[in-house]
């Protein structure tokens, strides 16, 4: 063999290596340059649960687990809610509970059975016959726990952000859900904010024309609200957690305009962190040990392709004093949405097919804001936002009135036996960010293969729409 043929074949031999298959020092599966994380067979006799629908219910009983900030609030909420009966009340700790029974008393609705004073009180609530949904706000940690005791006793469940953060964790919720054929919600209340819901139907009305490109974040100072998180759970996760702690309040809403595992489906992922800097000072303010260990980086940056050749970036800060953004934009090929700092809509006059805007009072670029926004955002309206339902939400509250709508979608769907606005492979693939940030982080921002929670069936939908009661 001659010393040309010898070094072609160490070349080939060499390339052949690089696009093969091999694993990281962590065992991680990489191939063609791609970190490969494990899709499980589905357990036998199981099927998905997309367009889950089951029996309609005249009237919803609803358990509260976690009655801190989010959950007390949405005690008093679901007393304005239709059909609904709030059954059973559940905290770790009694005076909150007492406090909740106040608020039902003062609502004039009849008192809730009690579950107090353990971590694990929320096992006699899953048990509870009187109980078909069980809504979760306690912290992070207690999130996928109550979720699975709760629909291992034949419990739908409804479970705030993020819902889980770990790839285990968001197989353990898709694989009961499908066992026993219960819905599976994350309550993301950013998909029912009034500019999301108008920009998604804009979407769906191809007023964009197709979206290539879309952003979202979660940039929110938390220094004034660290000490109010039962034992200071939010500031040791970000101790204790590398990666998007809190990705989904940018990422659902954008998702769901991109019809995720419904025509199209999330591909590889990467991400990159600052170092911590404001994070150990938090710790050592409040008497810590180990600040130097702290893990999260005060920004985190992810960048997602799908299998269609469209980018979702989002971003995670809760440590730098930037104002509060969820940086909500959509980028197609014939028009723009912004929701910070200020509302925009832009649009190529061709391609609104006479729905031209008036852009004759604007100077400069035909950018839509202000009243003239206002009015075109109102002539677009979301089908799920009726103007009852709007005055209602309004004089509720919670966001804004974006919770009382979600609230209201979940229940008026359970009551007419349709499929759920949010799935639980909404819930996976808006979560699954956390873990797989963290695991391109550490791997130094290189790409991470997601992973398909449909198990396939991503593309058997086509595009996300809203169901209705005939």
């Amino acid at each position: 063999m001659s010393k040309s043929s010898a070094v072609i074949l160490v070349v080939l031999a060499f390339l052949i290596a690089r696009c093969s298959a091999h694993r990281t020092d962590d065992g991680f599966k990489i191939k063609d340059g791609v970190i490969i994380t494990k899709v499980p067979e589905r357990p036998v006799g199981q099927k998905d649960v997309l367009g889950l629908t089951v029996p309609a219910m005249d009237t919803v009983r609803v358990g509260f687990v976690g009655l801190g900030m989010r959950g007390s609030d949405a005690v008093v909420r679901y007393t304005y809610v239709p059909g609904v009966k709030i059954t059973a009340i559940c905290d770790v700790e009694p005076d909150r509970v007492k406090a909740s029974q106040k608020d039902l008393a003062g609502r004039g609705f009849p008192a809730a059975a009690e579950y107090a004073g353990t971590v694990e009180s929320y096992r006699q609530l899953c048990e509870d016959p009187n109980v078909d949904l069980v809504y979760i706000c306690t912290d992070w940690e207690h999130h996928v726990p109550v979720a699975l005791c709760a629909m291992e006793h034949g419990k739908h469940v409804a479970i705030e952000v993020p819902s889980a953060y770990s790839l285990e964790d968001c197989w353990a919720l898709v694989n009961m859900a499908e066992k026993n054929r219960l819905h599976c919600m994350i309550l993301e209340n950013c998909c029912y904010d009034f500019f999301e819901l108008s920009a998604l139907q804009m979407a769906r009305e191809g007023l964009f024309g197709e979206v290539i490109h879309a952003e979202g974040s979660y940039l929110h100072n938390l220094d004034p609200y660290w000490d109010e998180y039962w034992h200071s759970w939010r500031l040791t996760f970000n101790k204790e957690h590398r990666g998007d702690a809190y990705p989904t309040h940018g990422f659902g809403p954008v998702c769901q305009v991109l019809n995720i595992h419904r025509g199209d489906r999330l591909k590889t992922l990467v991400a990159l962190d600052t170092k911590a800097f404001n994070g150990p000072k938090h710790v050592s303010a409040r008497g810590g040990e180990n600040p130097e260990d702290f893990k999260n980086g005060d920004v985190s940056t992810t960048m997602i392709r799908t299998e269609k050749g469209k980018t979702v970036l989002i971003e995670h800060d809760v440590m730098t004093p930037r104002p509060y953004s969820r940086m909500y934009q959509l980028v197609g090929t014939e028009g723009y949405a912004a929701k910070y700092p200020v509302n925009q809509l832009c649009f190529r006059n061709e391609a609104l097919d006479g729905r031209t805007p008036d852009y004759s009072k604007l100077e400069g670029e035909k950018t839509l804001s202000g009243e003239a926004l206002s009015e075109f955002m109102e002539n677009h309206r979301s089908p799920i936002l009726t103007p009852e339902l709007e005055v209602l939400a309004k004089e509720v509250g919670g966001h804004g009135g974006m919770d009382f709508i979600m609230d209201y979608r979940l229940i008026y769907c359970l009551r007419n036996g349709l499929p759920l606005d949010i799935d639980v492979y909404d819930l996976a693939e808006w979560c699954c960010v956390s873990e797989l940030s963290a695991i391109s982080m550490e791997h130094g921002g290189a790409p991470v293969e997601v992973p398909d929670f449909t198990r396939g069936a991503w593309n058997r939908i086509d595009g996300f729409s809203y169901a209705f009661a005939e």
